[in-house]
């Protein structure tokens, strides 16, 4: 708990202000630094929370947008399939029957 107040501490005032021995400039560069440190343990604390345990909430929307891709690339594959089998075979069946029936007639 009091390095949840010393972080939020850290980002509301400079603790080098006023120091004897650092001009403004250094002190406000090493406040900048104080904040960037105190963000990077934030972000690493919160890295190792998500990875320690996956966030539920995020899988079950993951699993609901697996389950609607597989049902797209369903209805995508049968779209496909429709379409191959609504060509008409009478062109192919007819080029066929057109050569038999020159080679008949030539014979």
């Amino acid at each position: 708990m009091s390095s949840s107040l010393s972080s939020s501490s850290i980002f509301e005032s400079n603790p080098y202000e006023g120091h004897p021995n650092l001009s403004e400039l250094e002190a406000e560069v090493l406040w900048q630094y104080a904040k960037l440190s105190q963000n990077i343990k934030e972000l690493i604390a919160e890295t190792r929370r998500v990875s320690e345990a996956p966030d539920e909430k995020l899988l079950k929307q993951l699993r609901a947008l697996e389950v609607k891709m597989g049902l797209v690339l369903t209805l995508f594959k049968a779209s496909v399939w429709a379409v191959i089998n609504e060509q008409p075979l009478a062109d192919t069946s007819s080029a066929y029957a057109d050569t038999t029936a020159e080679d008949t007639i030539t014979h």
